[in-house]
């Protein structure tokens, strides 16, 4: 499946969940891809990679919809991750209330840092942070697939290597750093400073094309105001 498509089908997901709430029964594709910036085309594009969506006449019934996209996406079940690195980021993650909502539980945390390990992380009761050499076996038993790891650069590899022995199946990267897996495991990276810098890259672009406009307008007035005589 093209990858853009199933990126947006997540973000299809998020409004449709947010229309669910606010019980509206039907959506558009128009509709749908106004609120993403995107054409209604678009919309019905990417949908239909993925089978038969929507009722003539109707439009997109939002709870019918909701629901396929989470069986596509594979959030119609619960899945156990757990978390190497409860450092400032870690913590933050362990106490983010909104991945349960999408069908994820943090259950399990590791570190190598002895005044952390023995420590509850996260909202109450906590999530207490274990040893590394605890994990291997925290994984088989209690069916952990996906890990996150939110660990420094100098470590990352050797984190993701230990991740993979132990059984893991996805990784959702937090280092600033690549990754090497083998190919039946799965990778996300989340670089805060990449995107940081693309948002950066974007606001001078656009700041650019500001000042030329402006310019260009300028010269134009210029021009129709002429050499007095």
């Amino acid at each position: 499946m093209p990858e853009p498509a199933v990126r947006r089908l997540s973000l299809y997901l998020r409004e449709l969940e947010g229309l669910l709430d606010r019980q509206c029964e039907t959506i558009s594709s128009r509709q749908l891809g106004s609120l993403l910036n995107l054409t209604d085309a678009q919309v019905r594009k990417d949908l239909a990679c993925f089978g038969q969506f929507g009722h003539p006449g109707v439009g997109y019934r939002v709870s019918e919809l909701v629901v396929r996209i989470r069986s596509i996406l594979g959030t119609d079940r619960t899945w156990n991750a757990l978390l190497v690195g409860s450092g400032h980021l870690g913590r933050a993650l362990l106490s983010y209330r909104g991945f349960a909502r999408k069908g994820f539980r943090l259950i399990a945390a590791f570190d190598n840092d002895p005044t952390k390990i023995n420590q509850r992380v996260g909202a109450e009761p906590g999530i207490l942070v274990e040893p590394m050499d605890r994990l291997p076996e925290a994984v088989a038993r209690r069916g952990i697939e996906m890990a996150i790891l939110a660990v420094p650069q100098s470590v990352a590899q050797t984190v993701a290597d230990q991740l993979v022995a132990a059984g893991i199946k996805g990784i959702l990267n937090f280092a600033p750093a690549s990754i090497s897996v083998p190919a039946h495991v799965s990778v996300a990276t989340v670089d805060l400073a990449v995107h940081l810098e693309q948002l950066a890259f974007r606001i001078c672009t656009r700041q650019v094309e500001l000042e030329r406009q402006t310019a260009g307008k300028q010269q134009g007035a210029d021009a129709i105001g002429g050499p007095s005589r």
